[in-house]
């Protein structure tokens, strides 16, 4: 990792990419980095345009803002359109290609169906962001696939440890997959 990495998830109100930057900035600090995160909401938050920054460093953090993001997730074109912004040179973007159909010439686009994978392998939608948190850990390798994991489990609600486990490993594994077709 280098000194400081930063992450961007978007998407709509209500898909849970707060969440997901929630537990990738606690799984950094399982680690022993330094993370901060700034949700960014608009005025219509369930189904208007949301984003999540997460900022981890081997370094106090004194700025924390971002100031050239080194991976972008979005599940909306909305969203992709609003925050798709600040993205370093050869920044890691992964989208659902079923909700994100321009990246305007980007590169280093992973395509992954996120929504799909989960209601196929999930049977409900509401691990949707633990998808796409397994698939940006597989993409990146900002932590440890095992933190990841166990920062999952240890705030999974109460019955749920095993669906969203299920969920990492979906993402896991079509991140692999995606990687392996480049």
């Amino acid at each position: 990792m280098a000194d400081r990495f930063e992450a961007r998830f978007s998407a709509v109100g209500g898909q849970g990419v707060i969440l997901a930057g929630d537990l990738l900035a606690r799984a950094a600090y399982e680690e022993g980095k330094f993370s901060v995160q700034s949700p960014t909401y608009t005025a219509q938050v369930r189904g208007g345009p949301t984003k999540i920054d997460v900022i981890i460093s081997e370094e106090k953090i004194l700025y924390p803002r971002t100031m050239a993001i080194d991976f972008f997730l979005s599940l909306a074109q909305r969203s992709f359109d609003s925050f798709g912004v600040g993205l370093k040179p050869g920044c890691t973007i992964l989208v659902d290609p079923n909700l994100v159909h321009d990246c305007k010439g980007h590169k280093n686009v992973y395509r992954i169906p996120v929504i799909d994978l989960t209601h196929t392998g999930l049977g409900r939608i509401v691990y949707t962001s633990v998808v796409a948190l397994g698939a940006m850990v597989e993409l990146t390798h900002v932590v440890k696939n095992e933190t990841i994991q166990k920062i999952v489990e240890k705030h999974a609600p109460k019955g749920t440890e095993k669906q969203n486990l299920k969920a990492l490993d979906i993402g896991f594994s079509a991140a692999a997959a995606a990687k392996a077709d480049e």
